[in-house]
């Protein structure tokens, strides 16, 4: 994050003891000389929920074994167990969904990535700079379009955190969200710099309808989704998670005391930017069924990983970013994924370019970490220990570790805010 959470969360020691034993399923390894470190993985997941995160779920998968666990638990008050096979709000993680759904058009020849917006969805954009922004600078945060989740939560401008419960059943429609990041202070000219913007990923679902004539989340839902495989991996019709799932406590960086939980909550706020809910397992599917060609022709996914610097308010490049998905450069190796936080929820998944190594973790407590008095909000050991279990899912010992802040992306607060929120 521009500013990793830090708030104090109860101790583990305050939750029922005979939570913080992890539960986990393995498959050996068949053909593939690796599996997944049962002992390591349960150790290291242990430690994010010893460390202060109420409950914890993952996959993980090295060549053919896989592993899920799931440590802490899912509602506080009850004590009921987090599980491995939870839904979970995944939040941005749904961008790389979008992205693969324009691909599709891409390589069926109905769209041109660097063809200016304007000529698709005229006047949605007015005026010249809907001519000077191109569908790739949409799919890549440079088109300088602001963030609408200021505007769509007022008080959040203002540190106040009233307009989430204000707005917790509120509909709104994907046109209402871009009209505010429109007309939102421009983060830049047309091209010039990455700057992370829901609103890209509204406008993206708005091009799928044009190009496509249907609904962009039921054509999500039929040709990436169901094309994946995926089985408990859905568009919300309402504001209820559908299957079992953890209570989603949100925190604002200690503005919230206690977090509160916004697990039940329309998310036509975030739509295809945002609004997916998935299982561990099938984000580890998703990616893997799109690094091995199964949702895009190889073309297309190269165009997917064609990335740009991301960088912070001080202009220091903190990582790569493509059509959606990011790139992680460690001393084991390259990898491929995306990060996602809804109020409540924050996830990771990561994958190998060829699919044989991933991980996916989802957490029940946003925005964990504490706000500081000079208005950042520094790491704490929920951080520390999360990075942790990523290097143990992806990393063989002594090949580099990550050094990865959860929510890299999907922080976004107020303009001129050292806060980025959803």
């Amino acid at each position: 994050m521009a500013c990793a959470a830090a708030l104090v969360v109860p101790s583990a020691a305050l939750l029922p003891q005979a939570q913080a034993a992890t539960r986990s399923t393995a498959t050996p390894a068949a053909s593939h000389r690796s599996a997944p470190d049962r002992a390591r993985l349960t150790d290291a997941l242990n430690a994010i929920h010893t460390a202060g995160m109420y409950g914890a779920y993952a996959a993980v998968r090295d060549g053919d074994g896989v592993w899920r666990g799931a440590t802490g638990v899912a509602d506080r008050d009850t004590g009921r167990p987090a599980t491995p096979g939870m839904e979970h709000r995944i939040g941005s993680i749904s961008k790389s969904m979008t992205a693969v759904a324009l691909l599709q058009q891409v390589a069926a020849g109905r769209l041109d990535l660097d063809a200016p917006l304007s000529r698709y969805l005229p006047g949605l954009v007015p005026g010249r700079r809907g001519d000077r922004i191109t569908v790739r600078m949409v799919l890549n945060h440079t088109s300088g379009i602001g963030d609408y989740v200021p505007y769509a939560f007022p008080s959040l401008q203002t540190l106040d955190t009233s307009s989430l419960d204000e707005f917790r059943f509120r509909h709104i429609s994907p046109e209402q969200l871009v009209r505010m990041g429109v007309q939102a202070p421009p983060t830049g000219e047309p091209g010039e710099h990455w700057s992370y913007s829901n609103t890209n990923y509204i406008i993206a679902g708005l091009l799928l309808g044009k190009l496509t004539g249907e609904d962009p989340e039921r054509y999500i839902t039929r040709h990436v989704i169901r094309r994946a495989a995926l089985r408990h991996t859905y568009f919300p019709t309402g504001p209820r998670i559908k299957g079992p799932h953890a209570k989603l406590y949100e925190s604002f960086y200690g503005l919230i005391d206690p977090p509160r939980d916004y697990s039940v909550y329309d998310m036509s706020w975030v739509g295809t930017a945002g609004a997916v809910v998935s299982t561990m397992a099938d984000l580890d599917r998703f990616y893997r069924a799109l690094f091995t060609g199964r949702l895009i022709p190889a073309a297309e996914l190269a165009e997917m990983k064609k990335t740009v610097p991301m960088t912070d308010s001080q202009g220091n490049v903190v990582g790569h970013y493509g059509l959606a998905l990011m790139r992680y450069d460690w001393g084991c190796g390259t990898f491929w994924g995306h990060t996602g936080a809804v109020f409540g929820a924050e996830t990771l998944a990561i994958s190998s370019q060829d699919g044989r190594r991933q991980m996916a973790l989802g957490y029940n407590l946003s925005k964990y970490d504490k706000l500081g008095a000079d208005g950042t909000v520094p790491a704490g050991p929920i951080d520390a220990a999360i990075n942790t279990f990523v290097a143990t899912s992806l990393c063989r010992p002594a090949t580099g570790s990550p050094d990865l802040r959860p929510a890299d992306v999907d922080h976004v607060l107020a303009p001129g805010s050292s806060l980025d929120g959803e």
